[in-house]
């Protein structure tokens, strides 16, 4: 008998049916243990001694696979070719030599990058050892984790309130996207004007051409910069005659790109289908793992985590088939396209993503859902595409001059000659400029030809800011920069959204009052460790422990004696030292130049005063110095000249505009609930509480319609034939269809979900209900008056504190790994100081006999006052009868 382990259930079954009778193919759920979240963990001064603790829920998993490998003859561990997979297979070798299981049980290590039969079954004829240097270089980047997110996230919390986590690489993602925002916020608008003249050739064919040059000089983007200059240069235009210069056409090919990587395809299905990287990852996943096909499991990609670009031959050989037989042999290039990797880390660098077979075209795959099957056939098309010809183009410019030479217009034009791999796929747009000129085919045009004039128009434009990140562009940022791996975006992604640092508005990142004030706060203490260029050769390092170059231990000791230094710095920090750095670094945003030129930090209401950062129980507020006697407030997001922006104001009131249909205002407004939108002002006016995921800033008079609006029929249902809506409440955003209520995982989604992906929503197993574990989120140990453990639980309405049958819950925010005990002491005690849990008294009361008979029928009654369903009712009753029988 031989035993399997891979990590999910669907790997287990198609590989099961792979390998037949013979084998046992058993599932660990991904990692069967990790890190406890509790101080000490890790353990720098014992040389980074490392305490691992197995999973509650994989503990009867570990079991099964241990009782499986007592009298196999071999192991197979079989979980995914990366680092990741290897640790897994580590974590789970480890445990079975703990629990002496794999006595006379020989363990071997396989992988395949595909869950086809021929890839399986050719793996287990070849398993290897488990590779050590990435084992090592996974227990490297775990240690580093844990040791920020553990020493950085508690300094947060004592010295920011409302801050929840910190992060290696998190944080420099969040720098990324409130960097952004201050170049958005410290640009200046520039106008600036074009002119476009119309000509006629000879044959009657007509074109337009861009103004280059006026009274023989080269003209910059902001040489004309009003209308004044821009009329003179339409009359200047306008008085002349005018030829051809000259013609140059220049023939040009456009390759295509090559297959899919974890980080490219994370950016194109953003781009094209606009999936979040997490949504992505997890339908790749599906894929990857095996789907139903005819009857038969087959994986129908090869694996999504890759720093690759390369295809097997067999595939190449398959891929050049299907163009031959599809499209012809002139789109099939003489010899295979060869692509070469760009990662650094050759043992990490897979195959790309590509179909295992190409055979099975995306329109064969009716099996799939809507999304599965759009996410197939964009990574079948990239990889098909890749091995194509090129596109043949020739792009053509025309120069248009006056006679005088004193005025030059230009015109471009691009045909294609051959369409290539265009005839398949073409990739999505990045956020770049668009270019002005047109570009289609030009008339054949011969040099010194006389042109006819036409009209001549001018057009007034504006510079634009940087665009705000979007998934794409910043994982691609990322990428670009070398921070993080492809396999880690989606989950800091997802982070950062979870911690509230960040909203989503229009699929772009915009960072929230309380993510800007961590990255400030980082960048005035820990400016290290938020650097681009750091934490890129951190990970630069970490390669090296993968490639064997580098001990691990050294790279954490290198990193801990410093960070440890930088961590001890900050103990003797005041909070108002800390204010001042914040309010000092945060300045451009918080108190913008304004158009009348005063000074910015006057306080409007008193006119003596100062507006200064203020940290208060409900987050960072603006104030004047002159506070008690000045009351003036406003909120920490101000607007700036380019309408960024959009904050409530002073009143606590932004007018948005007039709604189209009804003609009634929209407002902002900020009520005793939080931030709503609200239409019109009459007795009972329409109002929309804005999600937690959405800040007053991302609201516009376009999304303010859209919530009040809520809920929206999306369509219906093709099977009942009932409406499916989608709508936000109090839970959060959802779909509603046929009484089934089903959540979306943000509000963006309940705007744009269409029905196919509501649809493919609502057939999903349904989730447990909403029961929190029993499991403390952290034990922080035993309390000091009387021993009993004291935890950090979660529950319906967050993480609290119990000991006793004291509950605290703790303060929004607050990040439950970084509360230490004597905070959890301290919110136990001004609990307990409320009347808050079991309270001692009232115990002492009930066991004492009552002083006469009055008392004890007054005790008896006592109960009947209180609601009846209470059970502890009874309880309390029955008391003073035994006492009045002692």
């Amino acid at each position: 008998m031989n035993v399997v382990i891979v990590e999910s259930p669907a790997k287990a079954k198609t590989i099961n049916k792979y390998l037949g009778p013979g084998y046992t193919v058993l599932a660990s759920f991904g990692h069967v243990r990790d890190l406890p979240p509790k101080d000490g963990s890790v353990r720098p001064t014992e040389d980074f001694a490392m305490d691992w603790e197995i999973d509650g829920d994989a503990k009867k998993r570990i079991t099964d696979i241990a009782k499986a490998c007592k009298g196999a003859d071999r192991l197979y561990l079989a979980t995914d070719p990366d680092r990741e997979g290897e640790a897994i297979s580590w974590h789970v070798l480890e445990i079975l030599n703990e629990k002496k299981a794999l006595k006379g049980v020989e363990v071997g290590r396989v992988t395949f990058n595909e869950i086809t039969k021929s890839a399986v079954t050719s793996a287990m004829k070849a398993p290897r050892k488990l590779d050590q240097e990435l084992i090592d270089a996974y227990l490297a980047r775990r240690a580093l984790d844990y040791l920020v997110g553990f020493t950085l996230s508690p300094v947060l919390w004592r010295k920011l309130p409302g801050a929840r986590s910190a992060g290696r690489v998190q944080s420099v993602a969040l720098r990324l996207i409130c960097d952004r925002e201050l170049e958005i916020e410290r640009f200046k608008t520039r106008e600036y004007w074009s002119v476009l003249g119309q000509f006629a050739a000879g044959d009657g064919s007509h074109f337009s051409a861009r103004l280059t040059h006026l009274d023989g000089k080269k003209l910059d983007k902001f040489d004309i910069g009003n209308t004044e200059q821009a009329e003179a240069a339409k009359a200047a235009i306008e008085r002349r005659d005018f030829h051809v210069e000259s013609v140059e056409s220049k023939p040009g090919l456009r390759n295509p790109a090559p297959p899919f990587t974890t980080s490219t395809l994370q950016q194109e299905a953003a781009r094209k289908l606009g999936f979040s990287a997490q949504r992505t990852m997890q339908l790749a996943q599906r894929l990857y793992e095996g789907i139903d096909v005819d009857g038969e499991t087959v994986g129908l990609i090869t694996y999504m985590r890759t720093d690759g670009v390369s295809m097997a031959n067999e595939a190449i050989e398959g891929a050049r088939r299907l163009i031959q037989h599809q499209f012809g042999g002139g789109y099939v290039p003489d010899t295979p396209r060869l692509y070469k990797a760009k990662a650094r880390n050759a043992q990490e660098a897979h195959e790309a993503i590509r179909p295992t077979d190409f055979a099975r075209v995306p329109d064969a795959m009716r099996r799939l859902d809507p999304d599965q099957r759009r996410l197939y056939e964009l990574i079948w098309k990239r990889a098909l595409a890749s091995q194509m010809n090129s596109a043949r183009i020739e792009r053509t410019t025309v120069d248009v001059a006056s006679r005088d030479r004193n005025v030059i217009l230009r015109a471009t034009g691009s045909v294609i000659l051959f369409d290539g791999f265009l005839a398949l796929y073409q990739e999505g747009e990045d956020d770049r400029s668009k270019d002005d000129d047109e570009d289609g085919r030009l008339p054949k045009l011969m040099k010194d030809e006389g042109l006819r004039r036409g009209p001549v128009t001018i057009a007034q434009h504006f510079t634009e800011p940087p665009p705000r990140y979007s998934e794409a562009s910043l994982v691609k940022k990322l990428e670009e920069l070398g921070i993080g791996r492809p396999s880690t975006y989606a989950s800091i992604l997802t982070t950062l959204r979870d911690r509230a640092y960040v909203v989503m508005d229009k699929n772009r990142f915009i960072p929230e009052d309380k993510g800007r004030l961590v990255t400030a706060f980082l960048e005035s203490f820990f400016a290290k460790y938020v650097e681009y260029d750091f934490t890129a050769n951190l990970e630069e390092q970490l390669d090296e422990v993968s490639e064997g170059k580098l001990p691990w231990k050294q790279v954490l000791r290198d990193f801990w004696n410093d960070f440890i230094t930088a961590i001890d710095g900050t103990k003797e920090l005041k909070f108002a030292e800390v204010i001042e750095a914040l309010d000092t670094l945060l300045g451009p945003h918080l108190y913008p130049e304004n158009a009348e030129g005063r000074d910015p930090r006057a306080c409007p209401s008193c006119g003596n005063g100062r507006l200064s950062l203020k940290l208060g129980k409900f987050g960072a507020f603006i104030g004047c110095s002159n506070y008690p006697e000045c009351r003036f407030t406003r909120q920490f997001g101000v607007a700036n000249d380019n309408g960024q922006k959009a904050a409530i104001g002073e009143d606590g009131i932004k007018m948005l505009g007039d709604d189209p249909q009804s003609g009634e205002k929209v407002s902002l407004r900020s009520g005793r609930f939080g931030p709503y939108v609200q239409l019109g002002d009459g007795e009972k006016p329409k109002r929309a509480s804005l999600p937690k995921d959405m800040g007053p800033e991302a609201v516009d008079l376009e999304k303010a319609i859209a919530l009040l609006a809520l809920p929206r029929d999306v369509g219906p249902h093709p099977e009942s034939g009932k409406v499916i809506q989608a709508g936000i409440g109090r839970y959060g955003p959802y779909i509603l269809h046929d009484g089934r209520y089903v959540n979306l995982p943000t509000s963006e989604e309940v705007f744009s979900i269409g029905l196919n992906r509501a649809v493919s929503i609502l057939v999903e197993p349904p989730k447990r209900g909403n029961r929190k574990s029993s499991e403390p989120l952290k034990a922080l140990g035993a309390h000091p008056e009387d021993g009993k453990p004291v935890n950090i639980l979660d529950g319906r309405f967050g993480p609290y504190v119990s000991w006793n049958g004291i509950y605290a819950t703790l303060p929004k925010g607050h990040d439950p790994q970084g509360v230490s005990v004597d905070e959890a002491l301290a919110l136990l005690a001004a609990k307990a100081a409320k009347g808050g849990g079991k309270k001692p008294a009232r115990k002492t009361a009930a066991k004492a006999a009552p002083a006469s008979k009055a008392a004890a029928a007054e005790t008896k009654k006592a109960p009947a006052k209180k609601a009846a369903p209470k059970k502890a009712a009874p309880k309390k009753a029955a008391a003073p009868k035994k006492a009045k029988a002692g």
